[in-house]
């Protein structure tokens, strides 16, 4: 006689039924645009400081939460074979790929004056807007799938 296992699904780490990384996620997705929207009026207002400062603090807050939502989204992402679709590993590639850029950024928005955003700083905050923008679209597919 033939047993059959039925598993059941396996659901995202939430707190009272909302899932932990879908609270994180867009933290970090409005920081790094604002990083970029900051690094923009930095290079518009030739060089004001206060551009800048603002976005070191964007990028510290975006990657802080980005670290938790990394590692609540590895853990998801382990724990649920749905998630392991197509989309589910897009998502998680785009979504690390960019943190690790804006990781490069902070270092580059430390230095002093004018090249802490010009042109590095600014070519690595587009590039890692378009990376988070990309992963949050990708989000509602992968998580989806895992539901």
């Amino acid at each position: 006689m033939a047993e059959t296992v039925v598993r059941a699904a396996v659901r995202p780490i939430a707190i009272a039924r909302h899932p932990i990384y879908g609270m994180l996620l867009p933290v970090s997705v409005v920081c790094f645009v604002g990083v970029l929207l900051t690094d923009i009026a930095y290079v518009k207002s030739d060089g004001n400081l206060i551009w800048l400062s603002f976005s070191s603090w964007l990028l510290l807050v975006g990657l802080l939460f980005g670290a938790l939502a990394a590692l609540v989204l590895l853990i998801d992402f382990v724990r649920s074979r749905a998630m392991r679709a197509a989309a589910g590993w897009a998502h998680l590639l785009f979504f690390y790929a960019a943190l690790i850029v804006e990781l490069f950024s902070v270092f580059i928005h430390e230095r002093d004056g004018w090249t802490a955003v010009a042109p590095i700083g600014l070519i690595l905050s587009i590039i890692g807007a378009v990376l988070i923008l990309i992963a949050g679209w990708l989000r509602r597919p992968a998580v989806e799938a895992a539901l």
